[in-house]
């Protein structure tokens, strides 16, 4: 374990609540109502059972469900257990809970100037930089997907989504002259990026590549809960972080878990459709939020990374399914980019359960891939 003194502290809370006020205008908070349907960032809602209750931190009985709430990552994360395991109180669960998601940002954040990540991406050397076991995981996951998608998904998009005004980089809002973009165009690149395991490590060809693992970082966050979950032999939870979800084993009554997708709608929140989830991760990428408006043109927050501009498209949002929320993360993204045909035919390939949502306005195309429909019945 890390301790820090009183004034690395006082510095670390201080960013960490700079990172949610910079989030604010981008994600709504979550919000639990009177019939505990708990609205969540980014497209989903996780229908709780009525026999969950809020703990209070001090509260926790080992043979009770527990329903835990807290910030991370800039957005919101629930956790329910159907049961507390045998010597854990609500209160200890919940703060290594916290300390393990503090961890990953502590690693892969590029909205703290000292995390693993922001310090390769300050790092102006092209040696090898030494990183965490973790790190180097998720970086690997996101450079396989990057080749098998020819590039659709990309960490290294982090400069594009800086000068699109998106990232973590106070500018304007406003369209890069093609100027602009082709001299950031040239520091981009999955292949330019390298990593290994022993000892684990990144390195970058161009010193000016950034990585950007928002993408698939949040999903990575909810497995490190789910498996610490797993270590204490709990039989049934869900964990949520911003929207992206993974489960295990029913609900106290006996139930399955239900998690709802978001219909894509720019200025309300109401439930597409509903899902039972049981051992799965669920997690949706849409463009219908986060944007912003030039000369009447809609620019969306998703970069397409092999034309460095945000993609045009139809898709309001896409779903999809997969054994760890890791994968299910970075897949909606890949699938968001390449589209709702070409993004579709991937789909469908390589065999992914998904759900895509195509349109605009109120009215809305589904479309299921033959996996996602022999498994929700769509």
């Amino acid at each position: 374990m890390s301790f820090f003194d009183a004034k690395t502290q006082r510095r670390k809370d201080a960013q960490r609540k700079k990172e949610v006020e910079d989030l604010a205008d981008r994600r709504p908070v979550a919000c639990l109502t009177s019939l505990l349907l708990l609205c969540v960032p980014l497209r989903l809602c996780v229908f709780a059972s009525s026999l969950f209750v809020l703990v209070a931190l001090a509260a926790g009985c080992s043979n009770e469900p527990v329903a835990l709430v807290g910030m991370t990552m800039g957005t919101t994360y629930s956790v329910k257990v159907d049961r507390l395991p045998s010597g854990v109180d609500a209160k200890s669960l919940q703060s290594e809970i916290d300390a393990r998601l503090e961890l990953v940002n502590d690693q892969m954040s590029t909205w703290r100037d000292d995390s693993e990540l922001s310090r390769f991406n300050a790092h102006d050397g092209i040696d090898w930089f030494p990183v965490s076991a973790a790190t180097a995981k998720v970086v690997a996951a996101a450079r396989d997907i990057s080749e098998q998608s020819g590039g659709a998904f990309d960490a290294t998009v982090m400069p594009l989504v800086n000068l699109w005004s998106f990232g973590p980089e106070a500018r304007p809002q406003k369209i890069p002259t093609d100027e602009e973009l082709a001299a950031v165009r040239g520091h981009v690149g999955w292949r330019k990026l390298h990593v290994r395991d022993d000892p684990p490590a990144l390195k970058k060809d161009d010193p000016r590549l950034a990585v950007d693992l928002s993408a698939i970082a949040k999903g990575y966050g909810v497995d490190v809960v789910a498996e610490y979950l797993d270590e204490l032999k709990v039989a049934g939870y869900m964990v949520e972080i911003g929207g992206e979800v993974r489960t295990l084993g029913n609900k106290p009554d006996g139930g399955a878990w239900r998690i709802g997708i978001e219909a894509p709608l720019d200025d309300v929140r109401q439930v597409y459709d509903a899902l039972e989830l049981t051992g799965s991760s669920l997690a949706t990428s849409g463009n219908y939020r986060h944007y912003f408006l030039e000369g009447g043109k809609r620019y969306s927050h998703t970069i397409d990374p092999r034309t460095g501009r945000p993609i045009e498209h139809r898709l309001a949002s896409v779903s999809v399914v997969a054994d760890d929320c890791m994968t299910a993360d970075a897949l909606a993204t890949t699938l968001m980019v390449l589209g709702p045909d070409a993004g579709y035919d991937w789909a469908k390939k390589h065999d992914l359960a998904a759900l895509f949502l195509v349109g605009d306005g109120e009215q809305f195309e589904k479309k299921a891939t033959p996996r996602f429909e022999r498994r929700f019945g769509e």
